[in-house]
């Protein structure tokens, strides 16, 4: 059973990727072009967090599930995933970002596939 609650409820880069390899949600990466370029998550959808503020559609692939948000340290998540609830869309986000992910030692990959690292 997988359980989101509304508002800003976050969880854990190991419970981010649980969640998001089991299928139960998508990793929504909500940071810039060239941060995402450096390194991201395997599987991760990626919508900078200016163009959902700017009233963007979430991308084709994030729409099939609940979301899981990550940026580089959790601010931006959390604003992405408050403005995601807002709009009803079930959303948590994740503690410490990408940097706390990279930490965990989970996987991160640049743009051409390779090992990356967080930016």
């Amino acid at each position: 059973m997988f359980l989101f609650r509304r508002g800003t409820a976050r969880v854990t880069p190991a419970q981010a990727r649980r969640r998001t390899t089991e299928g139960e949600a998508v990793l929504l990466d909500v940071r810039e072009r060239s941060e995402w370029d450096a390194g991201h998550a395997p599987g991760a959808v990626h919508l900078p967090l200016s163009r959902l503020l700017a009233g963007a559609d979430l991308p084709p692939a994030a729409r099939r599930g609940p979301l899981v948000v990550i940026c580089r340290s959790g601010r931006r998540s959390r604003q992405a995933t408050e403005l995601l609830t807002a709009r009803g869309v079930e959303a948590v986000d994740v503690k410490g970002g990408m940097s706390a992910w990279a930490a965990a030692g989970l996987p991160v990959l640049d743009a051409r596939g390779d090992g990356g690292r967080t930016a």
